[in-house]
């Protein structure tokens, strides 16, 4: 059996503030194959990691991501609407992450979040940034906005991508092979032992999110799946070394 890449949801985000270098580093010591996160763009053209648009809820700042410099971001503090011992953490760019993951055999999933805000050139600055690290074979990149899909297999065919979805597409891994994706990241409600396996048939896998109970792991490990997107990478490692 092929191993199951154990994807860190915005890194170990269920025991520590989402999409923090101390979250990605956690995630790694959990036993985390995987990392996944999101990347949006600040106003002077640098990719940073995080979930929403707006600095509200991880920040405490109604800002936009879109209007800040980089400089901006990194004084705003991210750790504390966690928990108070992680008051003090900061937003990473891209490049931490990559730095982080470099020597390690590390599978990179990459969320563009560009769907509300359009950012200008977000797929080919991404695309640049991973060939700059040497990475492209260790990077997915997923999104909802599946032209964002398509413009990045026009830009770097060598590198995988993904197709969020929510619920519902027919045949996803008919439609997966039409714009040229690589995977299908469903949410876990929208699957099925015979969907993953009609589409392990045609070449198309299966990483589904965010899997956070090991009873729901070990039902999609037994349908087949080949990565799980979740909270709790310790949670899934353990049930994969069991």
């Amino acid at each position: 059996m092929t191993e199951i890449i154990n994807f860190a949801h915005r890194g170990a985000a269920g025991h520590c503030p989402e999409n923090t270098m101390f979250s990605f580093t956690r995630a790694l010591e959990f036993g985390a194959t995987g990392i996944e996160t999101d990347v949006q763009m600040t106003k002077d053209g640098r990719l940073v990691l995080i979930h929403d648009e707006t600095l509200h809820r991880t920040a405490g700042s109604p800002e936009w991501v879109k209007d800040l410099t980089l400089d901006d971001i990194k004084s705003r503090e991210v750790g504390s609407w966690y928990h108070d011992d992680f008051r003090g953490e900061r937003i990473p760019t891209l490049e931490e992450l990559l730095d982080l993951v470099r020597d390690k055999d590390t599978i990179v999933n990459l969320e563009l979040k560009n769907g509300i805000v359009l950012y200008p050139e977000l797929e080919s600055k991404v695309i640049e940034m991973v060939r700059q690290y040497g990475l492209s074979e260790r990077i997915i990149i997923s999104s909802f906005n599946h032209y964002s899909l398509v413009e990045c297999k026009k830009i770097a065919p060598e590198i995988r991508t993904g197709i969020l979805y929510m619920e519902g597409i027919y045949e996803p891994w008919d439609y997966a092979k039409r714009i040229g994706a690589d995977a299908l990241h469903a949410f876990k409600h929208a699957l099925r032992p015979e969907l993953v396996a009609a589409a392990a048939k045609e070449g198309v896998p299966y990483h589904p999110f965010t899997v956070n109970e090991q009873y729901e792991m070990k039902a999609l490990i037994e349908a087949g799946v080949a990565g799980i997107i979740t909270d709790y990478p310790d949670r899934l490692a353990e049930l994969l070394s069991s």
